[in-house]
């Protein structure tokens, strides 16, 4: 049976550019979307623009337009970058749009009504010069944690650290450069204890248990309420019954969800009350579950999504989210994202230098479903992309379609019964493939497709159609024909992750939209279209080129102070990982020479990690190496190559087995594949010895042997 779905990603904000850790969420949240269209089922993709506040205020006075003028081009910028990005909103829409306005006043009427807005006074910057209450962003001074001058009102861009206006040192009003003086205003709350019993319970089903638990901590204690209201100047909805007072972002961002849903359902005929229950106006619709409504969200606002907004809905009789998946941050190479390093990197200036699906297969390859970070490793993006999507995928179609078309007139014969083993093989792939992306566990899709490659490789080489078709044509077309249907089933497969390319390669065959039960059929005795080059492999140069494009000078991002700190605490880190990783540095006792001496500085940089033996092989035509792959949990899957065959003449002995890794070493290229790290391996010289396993329940490290 069809689902109806509705899904969401967090609004960008007008007054940004986006960028690559904007994109962990959109690419992943259309991976899924794809997904669950390519079931069957129907889902509709909601977004839009995030355009009112301060910052957008004071951005449009500063270049002389109005704050109108200012988000139509950034939502322009906004949507081409998606679009460029492949990621397909059904709907990108605006929160200063008629629907927000209404639906913003009829849910705040709903909670007045309910008894959860109280008014309070508290006190507020005022310029008497320009006759204002100051809003954050209209106000500069000194941190009050840091010390750190010229910072705004809300937070310090310094230290990172928030706190209220009036604690500003010297403060200084932004428009004319007078000193503030504080008044009391009345501003408006919305009070969360009144939904203080049914949070608690909601929480526990609708989140992962990590974050339910985080949360839940707060609820020992009455919950605090959550000021709604700013004074004017302010770009935003005023809000009904409080003249001089509007609505504060955070309260009418969220509602833009249902906005934008209800703008799509006027432009395809449909009626809003059926995709969010109550969203009409309709009462008694809260318990409907005829549509499932997920939010896709990064960690930093799990307040706003998991406490404020199902509190709101609420309050006005609506139905909440089914599910807040929440995701972690981005870093590039271990640190996070520096614009002095030219690792802050607008999506435009990657797509100046780099495909967009070469990104979208690399955060498929790193993507869990978990609220752990993300790093974005340059070296092994490069390596992984052109080991992987160029050398196992996509090099089946270039050469077995150029030679078909170029020896044997582009005519696809039968699958034998060797190709049907092989068939078997790819298709026995679906169902796991099918619940990693369910479970939004995409990183398992390459690591399930890349099983498919390898044994397509294997059978391609033993075959090597390059020689048998100077003697057997016939017999040549067969071996393409099973080539040809193997990389159908991988670029299916792959389709969510790369819709362009999938395309590309349904024209090939000379179909049209694939769906997922185009895996139960196969493509023979028909001719095949032209080739169309479906992926080329990066060059490191191209990633150079990039970073350098993106790179900002240290005194103009103020980094330098924020880069020794994040040094400091990325050595903690590591160290932290470590020993978490039961990793204690003891001695093998063996009585070989040492090398030259490290320092500890020199340790520190060695993160150690634990990964789960997937599957562990022997390699052809090498008496020392093991294929190991690896569930690196919150780092993916990882393929190893170590030399350790000599103790395992039984390594299937080693799967579901815990190893330590090297998690950081530098990708390999060898020439069986590419090595990403290495397993720790204790014995004596001369004498087997077993890989390193975490600490065992006496707290002392194991080898398994």
């Amino acid at each position: 049976m069809s689902r109806r779905i509705v899904v969401t990603s967090a609004l960008p904000y007008a007054n940004g550019d986006i960028h690559l850790g904007h994109l962990v969420e959109y690419l992943q949240t259309d991976f899924w979307v794809r997904f669950q269209k390519m079931r069957g089922n129907e889902c509709v993709y909601i977004c839009a623009d995030d355009t009112h506040g301060t910052p957008v205020m004071i951005r449009a006075k500063g270049e002389g337009i109005s704050p109108e003028e200012l988000i139509a081009r950034s939502h322009a910028a906004h949507l081409k970058d998606f679009t460029d990005f492949e990621v397909a909103f059904d709907n990108y829409y605006t929160t200063n749009s008629p629907e927000n306005r209404e639906l913003s006043e009829r849910i705040f009427l709903a909670a007045e009504k309910a008894g959860c807005i109280t008014a309070k006074t508290s006190p507020q910057l005022y310029c008497e010069h320009c006759r204002m209450f100051l809003p954050d962003r209209y106000v500069k001074g000194i941190c009050p944690k840091c010390g750190a001058e010229g910072q705004y009102g809300d937070s310090c861009d310094h230290c990172g650290q928030t706190y209220a206006a009036d604690e500003l040192g010297s403060p200084k009003c932004t428009t004319c450069g007078a000193a503030p003086v504080v008044k009391d205003s009345e501003h408006l709350y919305f009070e969360l204890e009144p939904q203080h019993a049914y949070l608690e319970k909601w929480l526990p089903g609708h989140t992962t248990e990590d974050v339910s638990n985080k949360l839940l901590e707060w609820f020992a204690e009455p919950l605090r309420g959550w000021c709604i209201s700013r004074d004017a100047p302010y770009f935003g909805f005023e809000i009904p019954g409080h003249p001089g007072k509007f609505f504060y972002v955070w309260v009418d961002a969220p509602i833009g969800y249902i906005a934008s849903l209800s703008d799509w359902c006027k432009r395809n005929g449909k009626k809003l009350g059926d995709y969010w229950p109550g969203a009409d106006g309709s009462e008694g619709r809260e318990d409907d579950q005829s549509t499932e409504i997920y939010h896709f969200i990064g960690k930093d606002i799990i307040r706003f999504h998991c406490l404020f907004w199902p509190g709101m809905l609420h309050s006005a009789g609506l139905r909440g989210p089914d599910k807040v998946f929440v995701h972690g941050f981005l870093t590039v190479n271990g640190e996070k994202m520096s614009k002095s390093k030219g690792t802050f990197v607008n999506a435009r200036t990657y797509l100046d230098h780099l495909p967009a699906q070469a990104l979208r297969y690399y955060y498929a390859c790193k993507l869990t479903g978990t609220t752990d970070d993300m790093d974005l490793n340059l070296q092994d993006f490069v390596s992984r992309v052109n080991a992987d999507m160029v050398g196992k995928v996509t090099n089946l179609a270039s050469r077995g379609a150029q030679m078909l078309n170029k020896n044997l007139e582009g005519r696809l014969g039968r699958i034998d019964e060797e190709g049907a083993k092989l068939m078997a093989f790819a298709r026995e792939r679906a169902e796991a493939i099918a619940k990693a992306y369910e479970d939004r566990h995409f990183s398992l899709v390459p690591v399930e497709v890349c099983k498919i490659a390898d044994a397509a490789n294997a059978y391609f080489d033993e075959k090597a159609p390059w020689k048998l078709v100077k003697t057997d044509a016939e017999a040549t077309r067969t071996v393409l024909t099973n080539i040809l249907n193997l990389f159908r089933l991988m670029a299916i497969y792959l389709k969510p992750v790369l819709p362009a390319y999938a395309a590309k390669a349904a024209a090939l065959f000379g179909e049209k939209e694939w769906t997922w039960e185009s895996l139960s059929t196969s493509v023979e005795d028909s001719k095949i279209g032209a080739y169309e080059y479906l992926a080329t492999r990066i060059d490191a140069k191209q990633v150079d080129a990039m970073t350098s494009a993106a790179a900002v000078k240290p005194a103009e991002t103020g980094e330098v102070s924020h880069e020794s700190r994040a040094s400091k605490n990325k050595a903690k880190a590591e160290r932290s990982s470590a020993i978490n990783s039961g990793c204690q540095g003891e001695d093998a006792g063996g009585q070989a020479a040492l090398k030259a001496e490290i320092s500890f500085a020199d340790f520190e940089k060695i993160d150690l990690r634990v990964g789960k033996v997937v599957s562990c092989e022997t390699v052809p035509k090498s008496s020392k190496l093991l294929k190991f792959e690896l569930d690196c949990g919150s780092l993916g899957k990882r393929t190893i190559f170590s030399g350790i065959r000599g103790a395992y003449p039984d390594p299937a002995a080693l799967v579901g087995r815990e190893v330590v890794f090297v998690a950081n070493l530098a990708p390999r290229k060898m020439s069986v594949g590419v090595s990403e790290g290495m397993i720790l391996y204790a014995g004596e010289p001369g004498k087997c010895g077993g890989v390193v396993s975490p600490l065992d329940e006496a707290g002392a490290g194991t080898a398994v042997t």
